[in-house]
């Protein structure tokens, strides 16, 4: 036995090796393909975080556990395996709440690791004491307490299990001091099977020929494309059935990638006549929920037909009955559709008044934001500061986003390549979820510059994470997009300093906030100064801010509908 062996094992009087539950949990946790741990150590996780460590888990320490559970899930998602968060008992655990809530919206696996007082001491009053698996479950998939060390191999595999089988998810795993500093037997130890990948299930034949056959009658399709092909892998499919159908598509915003932004296909420029007008929609793995206005009127036609793709049943038809229904992996399905395009060959025609009509609209929305980029008045408006970002952000690179019409705006002008490079507030529009994201893309892809760009209130939610990329020497960008205030502020505070409640500290310097942890700050108030300022943020290692003061009541160009927003 290693010496480090020997920290968290002993010797029964019998001569038998043991293995307290800290680390049984650390390595069960490791056999199942959990590689990164997010957390905030105390009372009584502190042993665990560390014999994580020496089970080859990274624990990533951060400075808040909302910013930790948004990390876990983040990693889960681009990973494809849950990832963990470890927090401590009572307000730890209530912290992390967020993160669960986020994750069971956007479908995301994670696993929440909360520290709990000791069996023993149970209905006492003990320090932190609360009902953790109570307030764990509404928002979970699985949430168990741990009450022996013999079980945690057990628990894991049902925890990791629950992630990622059917609709991914979140997983809540109680651990008791008593439980975390027990000592078990290791002959003894009943050790699960790794859970494996998710079986992917096909669509029956009937029910590919009938998509097809309402695709084809279609005078107006579209293709829409959400993060549920991301999370499938089914990148290749779908493009393939892009490229064989030559349909019109748009993607969600996390949905972004799966198929390249700048593929001529692409309708996002003319989103709301694309959604307005067609007569037929593909929904491959998206939800019609609020992002896609429940798919109602007076954003579609009240008679519009849906060809469904999705990994759960009970999606199916939500808000509109659903003309076809193709329930199982997204990967699978659209491969099947390809197959079935290989034997009889089908693609939209060329020369539709459909295609022209989505032309005519990107060209138009297409002058609009050209002639606001091309804009140079300071303070500068949205356009340029985001259009200048695009310029000088590596190709591949993962874009985190968020903030209201930092996001929104965003969306139009930040281009993604790849699948799984967009990472913004998502299903459940949560604001402060940027800097966990940021870091788990980083941690998850070693090198790679990270861009998050940031409102400046969303910064505020997490801001102080800057420590924790500093500290690990993190190469992210961050780039905040200052306007004063939420939705928009002041140039200067009230003299009796009663502001309106959406109002920020004006010329707030964040880029500091870096410069305090010994990286890089920048601050850009001409538009002319940005690109030059952001190519050197992105070169180098380590963690930068880039702070752009924008106009205080910078908007997005002018919309045609009021329920646009």
């Amino acid at each position: 036995m290693t010496t480090e062996t020997a920290q968290s094992a002993g010797a029964t009087s019998t001569g038998a090796s043991t293995i307290t539950g800290a680390r049984l949990l650390a390595r069960c946790l490791k056999q199942q393909g959990v590689d990164f741990i997010f957390g905030v150590v105390g009372f009584p996780i502190t042993d665990f975080a560390v014999d994580a460590q020496r089970e080859g888990i990274r624990y990533i320490g951060m400075r808040n556990e909302q910013a930790a559970s948004y990390a876990a899930q983040a990693a889960g998602y681009l990973t494809g395996r849950p990832q963990g968060c470890a927090v401590v008992s009572g307000p730890g655990v209530i912290h992390a709440l967020a993160g669960l809530a986020n994750a069971k919206s956007n479908l995301w696996p994670m696993i929440l690791i909360g520290g709990a007082s000791a069996i023993a001491q149970n209905g006492m009053g003990a320090f932190q004491e609360e009902n953790q698996v109570l307030a764990a479950y509404p928002l979970s998939k699985y949430a168990h307490a741990i009450e022996r060390a013999d079980r945690i191999p057990y628990y894991v595999e049902q925890a990791v299990r629950a992630t990622i089988y059917g609709r991914p998810g979140p997983a809540y795993l109680d651990l008791p001091d008593d439980v975390f500093t027990a000592e078990v037997d290791e002959s003894a130890i009943r050790y699960a099977p790794v859970v494996p990948d998710p079986p992917r299930s096909a669509a029956p034949a009937e029910n590919i020929e009938a998509a097809l056959k309402t695709l084809k009658s279609a005078e107006n399709p579209l293709v829409i494309v959400g993060k549920g092909m991301a999370w499938a892998r089914a990148e290749d499919e779908v493009r393939d059935f892009i490229e064989r159908t030559q349909l019109p598509f748009l993607a969600t915003p996390m949905g972004k990638g799966v198929v390249p932004d700048e593929h001529p296909l692409s309708v996002g420029a003319a989103r709301t006549l694309a959604l307005q007008q067609a007569d037929v929609i593909v929904l491959l793995g998206a939800r019609l929920n609020w992002i896609l206005h429940f798919g109602l009127e007076p954003r579609y036609r009240k008679d519009v037909r849906v060809i469904q793709l999705d990994i759960a049943a009970e999606e199916i038809g939500t808000n509109v009955p659903a003309e076809v229904a193709l329930v199982g992996d997204g990967k699978a399905i659209v491969g099947q559709l390809n197959a079935a395009l290989e034997q009889a060959p089908w693609q939209y025609p060329v020369e539709t008044t459909w295609r022209s009509q989505l032309q005519q609209k990107i060209d138009a929305n297409a002058l609009v934001s050209a002639e606001l980029t091309a804009d140079r008045s300071t303070p500068m408006n949205y356009y340029v500061a985001l259009q200048a970002v695009q310029d000088a952000m590596p190709r591949d690179t993962i874009i985190v986003s968020e903030g209201a019409s930092t996001m929104d705006i965003g969306r139009t002008i930040l281009m993604n390549h790849s699948a799984r490079t967009r990472l913004d507030a998502g299903s459940y529009g949560t604001m402060g979820v940027g800097m966990g994201f940021a870091i788990a893309a980083s941690v998850v892809n070693p090198g790679m510059r990270i861009v998050a760009v940031e409102g400046d209130a969303a910064f505020g939610f997490s801001g102080m994470e800057l420590e924790t990329m500093a500290r690990y020497n993190l190469p992210i960008t961050t780039v905040i997009i200052n306007n004063n205030g939420i939705g928009g502020g002041l140039t200067e505070l009230p003299k009796n300093r009663q502001s309106p409640p959406s109002v920020l500290l004006p010329g707030a310097r964040y880029e500091k906030i870096a410069e305090a942890f010994g990286a890089r700050g920048y601050y850009v108030t001409e538009p002319d100064d940005l690109p030059g300022v952001l190519a050197e943020a992105n070169s180098g290692e380590g963690p930068t801010i880039v702070n752009v003061a924008i106009a205080t009541q910078a908007r997005r160009k002018p919309q045609q509908f009021g329920w646009h927003t």
